[in-house]
Formats: structure tokens, C-alpha cells, sequence
């Protein structure tokens, strides 16, 4: 078996994963049936399945000028994924727009009630701070 064999081989392993990762993440959009769900889908396959495309490219392209742009391009998606998914998953748990029954702990709920009970007891001084200056 030649060096050329190999590498074929590799790249085309490389490229079967990558897609079938980047696929999952897809069909994990479609079928989980809330916000958080679908943004762990959406989040943990595609960075791999990238990484493994990625790979496939440095392989088959052989050059080594390509590979600062290939891991720029990885360290970027690694950088923006976690940061957007934590985004997303914040605006859910904000708007309520998740199912709290399939959560199995709730880290935020106390902190949440808290600054909401901290929020309306500002408002209602700041309304009889109000009544008192009339």
C-alpha cells in the first residue's frame, strides 16, 4: 500500500465523518423537541464534524500553507459556537420559551426569582418615592 492510498483513504473517512456529523446536527435541529436540545445538537457535532472536514482538506491539499488558514478557520468556530449557543440558551431561559420538564436541574431558577423579587421591590420604591415627592 503506497503513501497515496492511504491518504485517499483517510481523506475519504474524514469527509464520510465530517458529513455524517454535520448531519446529525441537522436532523437534531428537527427532531429534539426544545430550544436548549436543539442548540446542543446544533453546537457539539457541527464543531467536530468542521474539525474533521478541515482535516480532510489539510490532507488532501498536502500543501502547508493551508493549514494556519484551516485552524484559523476551526479556532474561529470554536470561539463563535459556545458563545452563540450560550446566547441563545440564555434568550430561551429569558422568554421561558423551554420545557422546564425535561431540564434536569434548574441552577437558575433561585437566582432568577431573586432578581425578579429584588426588580419589583425597586419598582414599588421607586413608586411610593414618587407618590411621596407629589
Amino acid at each position: 500500500m503506497d503513501w497515496f492510498l492511504v491518504k485517499d483513504i483517510a481523506v475519504a473517512v474524514l469527509l464520510i465523518l465530517g458529513c455524517f456529523m454535520s448531519l446529525a446536527a441537522g436532523i437534531g435541529l428537527l427532531r429534539f423537541p426544545d430550544v436548549l436540545s436543539r442548540m446542543h445538537a446544533a453546537t457539539k457535532p457541527q464543531v467536530l464534524g468542521l474539525l474533521c472536514l478541515l482535516l480532510a482538506v489539510a490532507l488532501n491539499t498536502g500543501q502547508w500553507m493551508w493549514v494556519p488558514l484551516l485552524v484559523l478557520i476551526w479556532v474561529f468556530q470554536l470561539l463563535t459556537a459556545p458563545v452563540s449557543a450560550h446566547m441563545v440558551g440564555r434568550a430561551a431561559y429569558r422568554s421561558k420559551h423551554l420545557k422546564s420538564g425535561l431540564l434536569v436541574q434548574d441552577d437558575l431558577a433561585d437566582i432568577v426569582k431573586a432578581a425578579e423579587a429584588a426588580r419589583a421591590a425597586e419598582g414599588f420604591a421607586e413608586r411610593q418615592h414618587g407618590v411621596q415627592d407629589k
